[in-house]
């Protein structure tokens, strides 16, 4: 197997394990932090964009990336399964694992994003 392709499926491997709680991570950044620093300055924008559309996209942006890493998992996961009916690589076994604890993992922290970004939208900001 080729260095630049073995590289590159541990990246999407990683990705697809530990994408969602990166984004949970950019998620509390962008949503809660950036609402709390710019309304304790007494301000209701942030470089002439309203709060609200940041917040918007601290929630839209996550979720995106949470809803990609999931499918990446759940795409290399049955890969993972095929390859391991075919053949008793314990490689493919740990990748199989891998991927689902990704898949449970995405899966949570796509509603963690979805109920934090329900609560960050619905409350008006600077409350």
């Amino acid at each position: 197997m080729p260095t630049q392709t073995r590289r590159a499926g541990g990246f999407l491997l990683w990705f697809a394990v530990l994408g969602g709680a990166l984004a949970w991570a950019l998620h509390l950044v962008l949503a809660w932090g950036v609402d709390e620093l710019t309304c304790r300055s007494g301000n209701t924008s942030v470089g002439g964009i309203p709060i609200r559309g940041i917040v918007g996209a601290g929630v839209v942006v996550p979720a995106l990336i949470t809803l990609a890493a999931l499918l990446l998992a759940w795409r290399g996961w049955r890969r993972a399964t095929a390859a391991r009916d075919d053949d008793d690589d314990p490689r493919m076994e740990r990748t199989g694992m891998m991927l689902l604890i990704g898949m449970c993992a995405n899966a949570l922290f796509l509603s963690i994003i979805a109920a934090g970004g329900a609560a960050v939208l619905v409350l008006s900001p600077c409350q």
